[in-house]
Formats: C-alpha cells, structure tokens, sequence
C-alpha cells in the first residue's frame, strides 16, 4: 500500500502484535516525512495493529484444537548426572549440580554465523564498471537499506527466540547495544548512524520478545527478572 521502507518499518514494529507510542511517532513522522496525510496513516496503522492482532488469535485458537496434548516443560539433560532438568533451571533437582554454563551462547553464534553468512554474499558480487555504476544508482535513490541488509533484517526478525536461561540472558547482553538508537534529532539520520537506527529497531523488537519469554517463563527467579528488566527499562520495554 505505501512505499516499501515504509511498510517494512510497520512490520517490524508489528512483530510482537502491537506499537508503542515511540514506535507510532517514529512510523507517523516517516510517513508525514513521504507526504502520506497523518489522519490516514493512523487510520491505517489502527486497521493494521487490529489485523494483526486477529490473526495471532486465530493461530491460537487453531494451535489449540489441533492440540489436544498437554504441555510440557522444555527440558535438557543434565551435563553431570544425565537426568531430565527444566531448560531454564540453574540448578539440577537430582545431583544439584550447577547448569548454568550448558552449552554457552550456542544461539546468538549461530545468529551472528548467518548474518555474516549473508554479508559474505556483498564481498562475492563481481566488482564490474556496470555494477559499480547500478549500486551507485541505488545508493542515491534508496532511502533504506539496501538488499543484503534487508536480508540481515529479515533473518534478525524471524530467528527462533532462545530457549535457555544461559543463551537468553547472553543474547540480550550483545543484542542491547545494537538495539539502542544512536545520535540525536539532528544527527541520527546521518550517513553514519542511519543504517545503525534501522538495524536498532529490529535488535529492539527481537529484544521485546525474549523480555516478554523471560517474564513468563521467569518468574519465580526475581535475581534473572531483575537483570532482564534492566534491560528492558533501557530500552523503553518496561
């Protein structure tokens, strides 16, 4: 419907079902900024968020009667005695050993390993006068990111949420920094930083939820809630 920066920037903000009143101003003032009337975008962005919010119902309520299994806990085993631990456990129920240390960072790697992946494929584009001239063509008309970024994007916003305490806490710890905006009113729409604001608000929606997993799952560990909502206040998630 609108331009294609534009509709990215509302699905990523739509990743969790819903917009913050940062994320509403943010999507408001780029449209304004492309001459689309403020009345109609809001409009719009209302019909969008209400869309979207009838279609995870309807997941639900369809993963719901396809499921007539009660859930279960995730689990994993415990790297000293072997025996079945809950994956957010710290400490095995049977041999009370320490396992906060299984398998450390083992998500966030792999994140890191197919976004490099994907970067890789910028450097193997044949370095030709026609190319060179189309990417300078494309450089100077586009306002957003370019196609391996984008793909970066893409491959943030759809990366499955980490599973363990360990994993979860280290992914928000190197994903914070790359989730935070950088420069002000005057300066983060520079060369320099807006490529980093763009990426910032999928790092931020991708940090929403695994904030909203710990709440949940969580809960009864008020020293991991705690570190976590440090993060989320930061990051205006609270």
């Amino acid at each position: 419907m609108y331009a294609e920066d534009i509709e990215k920037l509302i699905n990523f903000a739509l990743v969790d079902g819903s917009v913050s009143e940062k994320e509403r101003a943010i999507l408001v003032k780029k449209a304004v900024e492309s001459g689309i009337d403020k009345d109609e975008f809001e409009m719009v962005l209302d019909a969008r968020i209400y869309e979207s919010k009838e279609e995870k119902s309807i997941q639900n309520e369809s993963s719901s009667i396809k499921s007539d299994k009660p859930k279960t806990k995730s689990v994993v085993k415990c790297p000293n005695c072997q025996g079945n631990i809950d994956a957010f456990s710290t400490v095995c129920e049977y041999c009370k050993y320490d396992a906060t240390g299984r398998n450390p960072n083992a998500s966030i790697q792999h994140l890191f390993e197919l976004l490099n992946e994907t970067e890789s494929q910028r450097k193997e584009e044949p370095d030709t006068i026609l190319g060179s001239i189309s990417n300078v063509f494309a450089e100077a008309f586009s306002d957003g990111p370019d196609k391996i970024d984008r793909q970066k994007m893409e491959i943030i916003s759809s990366f499955p949420i980490p599973t363990t305490k360990a994993d979860m806490l280290e992914f928000l710890s190197l994903a914070y920094p790359k989730a935070q905006q950088v420069g002000n009113i005057f300066t983060r729409n520079s060369e320099k930083n807006k490529l980093h604001n763009q990426f910032a608000m999928v790092w931020k929606n991708k940090c929403r939820q695994i904030i909203m997993k710990v709440k949940f799952s969580m809960k009864d560990d008020p020293e991991t809630l705690n570190e976590v909502l440090h993060y989320a206040k930061e990051l205006d998630l609270v």
